[in-house]
């Protein structure tokens, strides 16, 4: 009895939590688009923006000249294609492992992340940043930074998932902590490269950090329904 009290115990201030950062989230989010639409971000997006091109000559990035190629290729990282091909990966190896429910919770979080942040893009309609040259193409408006909310959602779902069926603490930090390396390193790179302002991508992360948070815990009851069963017989 004991263990059963302290297991839905867990359960309840899981949900608690979750519930209090996805709050903590999405009130960020609204925070800094209002901001934004009110022009009140534009001074610090601009200046934010050109301290990372040389004074004299904006239209060239700081840094050596093969850091752009690299900005190109972390950015791709948080791109439709890479993670459109890394979540089909993911499904169909849960799948196979016949984890239907988790392939399910993949599916959201890639799926229904792209379908929010094309919905909020068109809602918002912003510009993208007209003081440089894009060094990359784009498509589709500014506000939120797809790349940013797109890559939150599916890589800090996939470490998440990829977390819980570890054992050593050290892995589970390791999964995490490269998870959000590659979240932060696709928004940086997406400001870098002239394409987004810098609140386009703050946005863009809280949102699909709460999108992500949403699916870890849907994906924990998946795992976790077994015990459930076995506690309830």
């Amino acid at each position: 009895m004991q263990r059963l009290l302290t297991w839905f115990g867990r359960r309840e201030l899981a949900f608690w939590i979750v519930l209090l950062l996805m709050s903590g989230s999405m009130w960020l989010f609204m925070e800094v688009a209002d901001e934004v639409m009110e022009g009140e971000t534009q001074a610090i997006d601009e200046r934010i923006l050109l301290s990372l091109r040389h004074a004299d000559n904006p239209e060239e990035l700081l840094g050596p000249p093969w850091l752009e190629q690299v900005g190109q290729d972390i950015t791709a990282l948080g791109g439709n294609t890479v993670l459109t091909l890394l979540s089909v990966w993911v499904m169909i190896f849960l799948l196979l492992i016949h984890k239907r429910k988790l392939a399910l919770v993949v599916l959201l979080a890639t799926g229904g992340a792209l379908l929010a942040s094309f919905m909020l893009k068109s809602g918002f309609d912003r510009a993208r940043p007209d003081l440089v040259t894009h060094a990359t193409m784009v498509y589709t408006s500014s506000f939120p930074s797809g790349h940013s909310m797109l890559s939150a959602s599916t890589y800090l779902t996939l470490g998440a998932l990829l977390a819980q069926f570890q054992t050593s603490w050290q892995v589970k930090i390791l999964i995490i902590c490269t998870s959000i390396l590659l979240t932060v390193l696709v928004g940086i790179s997406r400001v870098y490269l002239g394409v987004h302002w810098p609140t386009d991508v703050v946005a863009g992360w809280t949102v699909g950090s709460a999108w992500a948070l949403m699916c870890w815990y849907l994906s924990r009851q998946f795992v976790h329904e077994k015990i459930d069963t076995v506690l309830n017989e």
